[in-house]
């Protein structure tokens, strides 16, 4: 008998931004860097607008430096230090019970380490994931591939920050469908030359 797909459909209201360790000692050294902050950046306006709750860590800041200046994260309900490589910690856990929370939205560095460590975690304890292949990367650039493939596998719904924020409005008679729609407008030369989905884009064809 075979199993249907899970749909993993998604709704502000119960739903969190995951932004993982986009520190300043990496800088330089992940793929792609720039590309990771302007997709953070995007989503972060986009769940001021949307009232989703942004969760923010930091891998061993005291080597890796904090969160980047480009990202202001003054607004994340938790924004604290790990040496875990998963953001899923007790206090991550707890919000997310308290918020009912059903759909981490995930964005960050290294896509094979935190980031893939994260969703498991997170799948494991029966949340749907949507990791953003725009806005994911890792020091060696062939790791981003097999990790999009790792999460996908495990059951992560993979797909982009643009088409996250239209999923997550439904309809243009939304009430927060303008604005979000100039977020849209606002990044969408960043989007074009967007060289991770390009490369995600070319090499999960047979995924």
């Amino acid at each position: 008998m075979s199993v249907l797909p899970r749909i993993a459909k998604i709704a502000p209201q119960t739903s969190a931004l995951f932004v993982c360790d986009i520190q300043e000692r990496f800088k330089g050294v992940i793929w792609q860097f720039p590309s990771v902050i302007t997709v953070a950046n995007k989503m972060i306006k986009a769940s001021k607008v949307l009232d989703i709750p942004v969760v923010v860590t930091e891998q061993y800041p005291k080597a890796f430096g904090r969160t980047v200046e480009e990202i202001d994260v003054s607004d994340a309900v938790i924004n604290m230090e790990k040496t875990k490589f998963s953001m899923y910690l007790p206090e991550v856990a707890n919000l997310l019970r308290e918020r009912k929370t059903k759909s981490v939205i995930l964005v960050g560095i290294e896509s094979h380490v935190c980031v893939l460590q994260t969703a498991l975690d997170l799948l494991e304890n029966n949340f749907d994931v949507h990791v953003l292949a725009d806005g994911v990367s890792s020091q060696n650039h062939s790791e981003v591939n097999i990790a999009i493939a790792r999460m996908r596998s495990a059951g992560a719904t993979i797909t982009t920050s643009e088409s996250m924020l239209f999923q997550l409005v439904q309809d243009a008679k939304h009430e927060k469908f303008k604005a979000i729609s100039n977020i849209v407008k606002e990044y969408m030369e960043a989007t074009k030359v967007n060289q991770i989905i390009q490369k995600v884009s070319g090499g999960t064809a047979n995924l």
